[in-house]
């Protein structure tokens, strides 16, 4: 599995340890992030883009977002056609966004949640596995408005 990862600032050290818990389960990482916690020019919207842009074009399974909330970064990544990010505090809602939603980046925010709370949630989400059925009709459904603007 490959997998993408983009944070800002605030989010650097939180996203090296995240890097490394992937890591240890045999996943492979492209860091597409901010390195330096010092530059506070950097734009959550770049991160969550680029993330969202290599899942969109397959060149990564899936992404992680990680900003101060996990807010901004999570919009910006949801403006790339595809992608069904999601912002998580807890485990159950990141198992549950893979199970029903289907999601493909998972966001959360550093001055929000500590690295433990963190991993758990990112393993999770990794072990979950999408079910399908009423679920699909409900994607379907999200992609006829990112596609066409309307349900109708």
């Amino acid at each position: 599995m490959k997998l993408a990862i983009g944070n800002d600032h605030a989010a650097v050290e939180m996203k090296l340890q995240i890097m490394e818990f992937l890591q240890a389960r045999g996943i492979e990482v492209i860091n597409v992030g901010n390195d330096d916690p010092h530059d506070r020019q950097d734009d959550y919207p770049i991160y969550g883009y680029r993330v969202g842009r290599l899942v969109a074009d397959g060149e990564a399974d899936l992404g992680i977002c990680i900003c101060g909330t996990g807010v901004g970064i999570s919009l910006a990544a949801n403006k790339v056609k595809g992608i069904r990010a999601c912002v998580c505090s807890e485990p159950y809602t990141a198992q549950l966004s893979r199970r029903h939603n289907n999601t493909n980046v998972l966001c959360f925010g550093a001055r929000v949640i500590g690295i433990e709370l963190a991993k758990m949630i990112v393993a999770e989400w990794l072990d979950a596995e999408f079910e399908g059925e009423r679920h699909q009709r409900r994607i379907d459904m999200i992609r006829k408005i990112e596609e066409t603007g309307t349900l109708d």
